[in-house]
């Protein structure tokens, strides 16, 4: 299941249409006025601390490229988020670079809101807030056809809470821009088969490059600079890994490979591969479904099942498979900008209400990674909260 597919199907198909057949406006562009609307907004973090981000350009020498021609490698985009100081004179990160921006939002039938990319919590470059203790460090792995910024909202709230973390574009399934102005997007399955086991193998890389980085070496491609206090201040003995969709499935197989993953998070991954998912796993692992669950899905119901240690299944009641994300926070937005029904929006969205959308991909994650990366016995990961109604802990 792609993230493009979704979209383009119940986006760009709906330009002609109405969405899905149901009574109401078609899609075919922002309603009148619509077009000058400001910016679509994020909500910020709820950390004590401003939040810095950095791209860096990462080539893994030991994978040759053969899409990209003899003697290159793979190559990766990846963004390290972190809680900053004196951050008032560091622009804030945009959600996406603005060329894959334009290029993600042509594919979703959306281009008329080129010009309404929101801004995140995130300032480019700031310094290091260092406190004596170095951070504990998260690794995001994106779903299929989407990008390393559409679980914004979980990145910056750790990253506010004081954590490092760092997302990870995989090259030929997603939309990014590397420094020299190339657009990357997704190619098709059959000329650029990406698989979990690649996602995987990128973000067992991108944990070298972690380790460079906390010894005190740049792993950027060009050796750009890097906000102050960066190198040194990462702690490679506390290191976890989330991932939505093929990239929860992407965590769950780097957990299973590589023992410096010591907290993982799915949301809402499949477990779907070939061949399947195998070896039992005594570190934590948590799995927030929504569509993939393990009452529908074999191969979730059988990941489970080797899952040894530390365990926990959460349901939100009404979340669709792209609900534990950024779009939760946009997609409201968006059916403002076109005149969508209710309807239409539930349709994309799932009936889960926005709003506890948000606070519960705010507040699960950081419960988790902090009762498993930083040993904080969380209350929240014990049962059903009254603050989140809508969360199910699952049997």
């Amino acid at each position: 299941m792609t993230r493009r597919h979704m979209l383009g199907a119940a986006l760009a198909a709906g330009a002609a249409v109405p969405f899905a057949g149901v009574a109401g406006p078609a899609w075919a562009g922002p309603v009148a006025g619509g077009s000058a609307a400001r910016r679509l907004t994020l909500p910020g973090p709820k950390g004590p601390h401003p939040v810095g981000t950095v791209q860096l350009h990462l080539v893994d020498r030991t994978r040759p490229d053969d899409i990209a021609g003899n003697g290159r490698f793979r190559e990766l985009m990846a963004t390290v988020w972190y809680p900053a100081r004196d951050v008032r004179r560091y622009p804030l990160a945009p959600w996406m670079p603005p060329g894959a921006f334009q290029a993600f939002l042509a594919d979703a039938g959306l281009g008329e809101l080129a010009s309404m990319g929101p801004l995140t919590a995130g300032h480019v470059g700031a310094p290091v807030r260092r406190t004596g203790r170095r951070l504990p460090v998260v690794v995001f792995s994106h779903g299929a056809h989407s990008h390393q910024g559409d679980h914004t909202l979980m990145v910056q709230e750790l990253a506010s809470h004081g954590y490092a973390v760092v997302t990870v574009a995989h090259q030929y399934d997603t939309y990014t821009q590397f420094p020299d102005g190339r657009i990357a997007v997704p190619l098709d399955d059959e000329r650029a088969p990406t698989l979990p086991g690649d996602f995987a193998a990128d973000l067992r890389f991108v944990l070298d490059c972690v380790e460079q980085l906390a010894a005190g070496s740049n792993p950027d491609a060009v050796q750009r600079k890097l906000p102050t206090g960066l190198l040194g201040s990462l702690d490679t003995r506390r290191m976890g890994a989330l991932g939505w969709s093929k990239g929860g499935t992407a965590t769950a197989c780097a957990m299973l490979a590589d023992e410096r993953i010591r907290a993982g998070l799915s949301l809402d991954g499949p477990m779907q591969m070939k061949p399947p998912l195998t070896g039992d796993l005594y570190r934590p692992f948590m799995m927030m479904s929504a569509k993939f669950t393990r009452a529908t899905n074999p191969a979730a119901a059988a990941f489970w099942s080797q899952l040894k240690g530390w365990r926990l299944d959460i349901q939100a009641r009404g979340a669709a498979h792209i609900s534990y994300g950024d779009n939760e926070a946009l997609f409201p937005q968006v059916a403002k900008v076109y005149g969508w029904s209710r309807q239409q929006l539930e349709d994309v969205i799932g009936t889960l209400d926005p709003h506890q959308a948000v606070r519960i991909q705010q507040a699960y994650p950081l419960a988790f990674f902090d009762q498993h990366l930083r040993h904080r016995r969380e209350d929240l990961l014990d049962g059903p909260s009254k603050a989140f109604p809508a969360v199910t802990f699952l049997p």
